[in-house]
C-alpha cells in the first residue's frame, strides 16, 4: 500500500510514502478533496489501483514494471467533457479532451489510476494520473506528480493489485 498525504502548511505538496519509500509530489491546485467536480483543481480523496502506464516512445524507453503498458501516440487523448459518453475514457483526439501528446514533459509517462471508473459519474472528475511534476512542483489540475527518477523508480513496485491511498 502507498499513502499520498499534503504536507503541513501547504496543501498543493504532498509525500507519497510506502514502507522504505518518501517521494515529494506536487498534487492538485485545489489540494486533496473528498468530493472532486470536474474543473476544480482538486486531487481527489480514496482508496484506487493503478490500471495501466502510457509512454511516449519517442521521449523515454519503456519502462519497468508489472503494469500493462501502452505506447502514447498522437492521436491519444483523455474525455474530460461530462456530457460525452466516453468521460473520463481514452479517446481520440478530435480538437477536444486532455491531449496525451504534449510539448511539454508532463505526460512522458502516465500511471493511469482507477479514479472514477466504476462507475463513472459525470462532473466526478476525469484524468488523473500520476504523471512527471512541472519545475518548481508547481500544482496540477488534480494529479499526482513526481520527478521522472521517482516514477520510474515507484513502476517497479506497482502491481494492478497495489493500493494508492490519497488522504
Amino acid at each position: 500500500m502507498m499513502r499520498v498525504r499534503a504536507a503541513a502548511g501547504n496543501r498543493q505538496r504532498g509525500w507519497l510514502t510506502a514502507p522504505n519509500l518518501a517521494i515529494p509530489v506536487a498534487l492538485g491546485r485545489g489540494g486533496i478533496l473528498a468530493n472532486k467536480i470536474e474543473g476544480d483543481g482538486g486531487t481527489p480523496r480514496g482508496v484506487f489501483h493503478p490500471r495501466r502506464v502510457w509512454v511516449r516512445p519517442d521521449r523515454t524507453k519503456r519502462p519497468t514494471t508489472q503494469l500493462p503498458v501502452r505506447v502514447i501516440t498522437p492521436d491519444d487523448a483523455w474525455c474530460e467533457d461530462p456530457a460525452d459518453r466516453r468521460y473520463n475514457r481514452p479517446m481520440r483526439w478530435d480538437g477536444s479532451g486532455d491531449r496525451l501528446v504534449r510539448d511539454d514533459h508532463l505526460y512522458d509517462i502516465i500511471i493511469e489510476i482507477d479514479h472514477n471508473t466504476k462507475p463513472r459519474v459525470a462532473g466526478r472528475g476525469s484524468a488523473v494520473f500520476l504523471h512527471l511534476a512541472r519545475e518548481g512542483f508547481k500544482p496540477t489540475a488534480g494529479c499526482v506528480a513526481m520527478t521522472r527518477n521517482n516514477l520510474l523508480g515507484l513502476l517497479t513496485r506497482l502491481g494492478r493489485e497495489t493500493k494508492i491511498v490519497i488522504e
